[in-house]
């Protein structure tokens, strides 16, 4: 992946000030989110009921130069994703505020509860923000066998940015407002979670696509790297290393087949008219 100079501005840096506080519910609350996380879940109920007791952690640590570069690059593709989407939102007629980009370490404070390394990357709605533990990245590879490289970290960043795109477009309330009205099962929830996060997919696809036209960015090897970590992250590849089974009624991410289809979808159109899952996954 090639660097550029851009910096957006829109990162805040909590490494090395010692986290957040402890969930109230204690360390089960924080193993039950992440066995919810790894199995493709979505954790942020769970967290949110434990939210706004505990202790704040005091114990700080100064930033390392590689620390410093990461956030860096960082900041650089968030950069490159406001740039991309205010383009795109441009062209619709509509305006984009892009989110906020939180870099923490094991444990911080976020708008839906306590936010903690094992949930992985996650976006929060509540307070239209991105929160990334890049230890999530160790993990990713070392636990789901994706080779993880700078796109890797590109990739997950604009996957969590598509989810602000949803919010802002008003996908995320629809999908709520189903959520709440109690008429659906779990089941059929599980679908509508799955069309969610592939448009997400999709999303980062349209990003890679329209970013790398306007900055040149992508080297040999990068659509594939994030095209792994993408099927890494699939509902049937966590089951499978998770519980020795796959059971397709429980997927909410989408299969590794389905994560690979939908961002190359993104990534060829560039046309974020193209990428409306929910019609063609819910009929």
């Amino acid at each position: 992946m090639r660097w550029t100079d851009d910096r957006g501005g829109n990162v805040e840096d909590r490494r090395g000030l010692g986290g957040g506080a402890v969930v109230g519910g204690g360390l089960g609350t924080l193993i039950i989110a992440a066995i919810i996380f790894f199995l493709g879940g979505d954790p942020s109920s769970i967290l949110s009921s434990g939210a706004g007791s505990g202790s704040p952690r005091t114990e700080q640590r100064e930033l390392t130069a590689e620390d410093k570069k990461i956030g860096e690059m960082v900041d650089m593709m968030g950069k490159w994703n406001i740039t991309t989407w205010d383009q795109v939102f441009q062209e619709n007629g509509m305006q984009y505020t892009p989110p906020k980009i939180i870099l923490f370490s094991e444990t911080t404070q976020s708008g839906c509860g306590v936010a903690q390394s094992a949930m992985g990357p996650f976006y929060c709605p509540a307070d239209q923000s991105v929160y990334m533990d890049m230890s999530f990245f160790n993990e990713l590879q070392q636990r789901f066998g994706a080779k993880v490289t700078e796109f890797t970290v590109a990739y997950v960043l604009a996957h969590e940015v598509g989810h602000h795109v949803q919010t802002l477009l008003g996908t995320t309330q629809k999908v709520d407002q189903l959520r709440r009205s109690g008429q659906y099962s779990e089941a059929e929830m599980n679908r509508v979670s799955v069309a969610t996060e592939l448009q997400a997919d999709f999303y980062a696809g349209v990003w890679a696509r329209r970013t790398d036209a306007e900055k040149h960015i992508l080297e040999p090897g990068d659509i594939q790297s994030a095209i792994e970590a993408a099927e890494a992250v699939g509902d049937d590849n966590i089951q499978r290393r998770s519980q020795g089974y796959v059971n397709q009624e429980s997927f909410t991410h989408g299969s590794s087949a389905q994560r690979k289809e939908w961002f190359m979808k993104g990534y060829n159109t560039g046309d974020i008219r193209q990428g409306d899952t929910f019609n063609q996954l819910l009929k």
